[in-house]
């Protein structure tokens, strides 16, 4: 299957605008009070200008269903504070111990170790109070409760940790196949997959909307993983916006270093396609989400 490619859809203006809807909530969400220095840590990376692609799919997920996105917006906001929250912490030098992110420095460069870390933590426990505090109060509280349950799903321990925990643990080690598999599917795809999710179960989706946003939020969870495996070989710091080849210095296994760089691509591209054409066979073809899709395959096509 071949990647299909919009030429009569500004898939960058539609991202921008969206972009900018997340980012003017998040803003109001992050103002700063007491203790003030807090509250600047928390935001100087969630307003960092990074992509905000999976609260843009939760939002995408809601239109597609047929959803009122006001609705969506705090559990949005919530996805870009958690996805931040995991930033924050994987830049420690602890752990992934990199100066720079988004094309500045990272948090723990700026506030120092114990604030980056209490951001991390704040924005953790904050998110979830978004949700609560911010969907509108005539919403279904049954549908509220069971976003709450994935979100700390896809965040905690049975998601993004575990999946980090996995990846550290597995540093200089040979992996296995469904190790590897692991650590993708969690540190990344869960959070990817649940931003698909909240739309849809915000929106009153059907069933097979769920099951079919489900399904391709899995799979371009997955092919953005290796997608960032690959450019973290062919990129620069320039066009990543942090430092390339942390992955090799730390003797990490990643996709290209499993199945060469050839075949990653090639992965990622038939990922891609296959979450294309599910939602083609569905009718939750919307220009964006495929559009986000093809744009995760040309990134390391050429």
């Amino acid at each position: 299957m071949k990647i299909i490619q919009q030429e009569d859809f500004n898939l960058a203006e539609s991202l921008q605008e969206n972009k900018e809807l997340i980012n003017t909530h998040l803003k109001k969400y992050l103002e700063a009070r007491y203790p003030q220095v807090i509250w600047d840590a928390m935001g100087y990376t969630t307003l960092s200008d990074g992509k905000r692609i999976r609260p843009i799919l939760a939002l995408e997920s809601a239109r597609a269903c047929g959803g009122n996105i006001e609705n969506v917006i705090p559990t949005a906001c919530a996805i870009e504070m958690i996805h931040a929250q995991s930033l924050i912490h994987d830049d420690l030098p602890c752990m992934d111990n990199d100066d720079y992110r988004r094309g500045k420095l990272t948090n723990h460069k700026v506030f120092g170790e114990a604030f980056a870390v209490l951001a991390g933590d704040a924005l953790l426990s904050y998110a979830p109070q978004i949700v609560i505090q911010h969907t509108p109060k005539e919403f279904n509280r049954d549908t509220l409760l069971q976003i709450l349950e994935e979100l700390a799903i896809a965040a905690g321990p049975l998601g993004l940790v575990g999946g980090q925990v996995v990846d550290i643990d597995s540093e200089n080690k040979e992996i296995d196949i469904p190790t590897f598999n692991y650590i993708h599917t969690h540190k990344t795809g869960e959070l990817f997959k649940f931003a698909l999710r909240s739309g849809a179960l915000l929106s009153e989706a059907t069933n097979t909307q769920l099951e079919t946003l489900t399904e391709y939020g899995r799979l371009i969870g997955y092919a953005f993983q290796i997608a960032d495996d690959i450019l973290d070989i062919i990129g620069t710091k320039e066009t990543l916006g942090k430092t390339p080849g942390k992955d090799n210095i730390a003797k990490k296994s990643t996709h290209p270093s499993l199945f060469g760089l050839s075949q990653s691509k090639e992965e990622v591209r038939q990922l891609c396609s296959k979450a294309q054409q599910i939602l083609i066979d569905n009718k939750l073809d919307t220009p964006l989400l495929v559009g986000i899709a093809g744009s995760i395959a040309l990134k390391v096509m050429n």
